[in-house]
């Protein structure tokens, strides 16, 4: 059978991919990782590079050379974008430009003190206190951080407010009494609680509603994008802040694929043709919270190997 053009290698892995977020990689010839890329929907963004590239002209050399696609799906955009930061952070590809990405991470740190309660973007290292995260992109978290706020208006409820503070308290009818409802409220919507979620989802659904029934159109627009960003906030990521030395590993019809954690990042991703002994061992040493992932993306490599065969 003839080896199948880089086209038909690309058009045939895109149709194979799921519509779903996930980072994928182009192997060359040698079986040489090209090129490692994270998108929101992986069935597109593969599919994208059998067109002319008009926005991405660095990378039409390297199509090319595209001999194989592998990719792996990932429960959340948020947890693609780490683990692609993780991947580049660990090995830079020849046609990737920038070892990690573009987006600073940022943690929310909830301080519950009587005199100035807060929620707090930090940018950086993990800070001390009661922190959450890290996620990738401050703008958006800072979005989300007033979201939760416009909820629940934590820093309204202190004991030490100055004259403008305590106006607004007093206007939206917030006194030291509600502090312990709000911090317990926002611990649980950090901590990703279904019905804390869906509380936050229905009080900016109400001040959104509210702002443009009088006619308040930027404020409403504002509530949205903090809705969009909470929605960014609460999705799963599991791929930074994982277990230390986790190995999450499946295989299928002869390929299989391996992700490990250094320290406590997954950032060493294998793959390929793989003897059942080893792959199975691999697979045993993967937690049971890991085991849907190491399931859909174990069959998925498998269909992506036949494709470059």
């Amino acid at each position: 059978m003839a080896r199948a053009t880089v086209s038909e290698v690309l058009r045939r892995s895109a149709a194979l991919l799921p519509a779903a977020p996930g980072v994928y990689r182009f192997l060359d010839a040698q079986r040489r990782v090209a090129y490692l890329g994270r998108a929101g929907d992986l069935r597109a963004r593969v599919r994208s590079y059998t067109g002319d590239l008009a926005d991405r002209p660095h990378l039409r050399r390297m199509v090319p050379q595209v001999a194989a696609v592998e990719a792996l799906a990932c429960a959340s955009a948020h947890e693609a974008a780490w683990l692609e930061r993780n991947l580049l952070e660990r090995s830079l590809p020849r046609w990737n430009r920038v070892r990690g990405g573009l987006e600073l991470p940022a943690w929310l740190v909830l301080d519950d003190g009587s005199a100035r309660p807060d929620l707090r973007v930090v940018v950086g290292e993990r800070p001390d206190g009661e922190a959450y995260g890290p996620y990738l992109g401050v703008e958006r978290l800072a979005a989300a951080r007033g979201g939760v706020l416009r909820a629940w208006p934590l820093p309204l409820s202190g004991d030490r407010l100055d004259v403008a503070g305590r106006s607004l308290a007093e206007a939206r009818g917030v006194a030291p009494t509600d502090r312990a409802g709000f911090v317990a409220a926002i611990r649980a919507v950090l901590a990703r609680e279904p019905a804390a979620v869906e509380a936050l989802g229905a009080r900016l659904q109400e001040a959104g509603a509210a702002a443009v029934e009088r006619l308040a159109f930027e404020t409403a627009a504002q509530v949205r994008d903090e809705r969009a960003a909470v929605g960014w906030l609460v999705a799963p990521q599991r791929v930074t802040g994982c277990a230390r030395g986790l190995v999450v590993g499946g295989w299928a019809d002869g390929t299989g694929f391996v992700l490990r954690a250094t320290s406590d990042r997954l950032d060493r991703w294998s793959a390929g043709p793989v003897e059942e002994a080893a792959a199975r061992e691999a697979a045993g040493r993967t937690p049971e919270e890991w085991r849907d992932f190491a399931v859909l993306n174990a069959g998925l490599a498998a269909r992506l190997a036949a494709v470059a065969r």
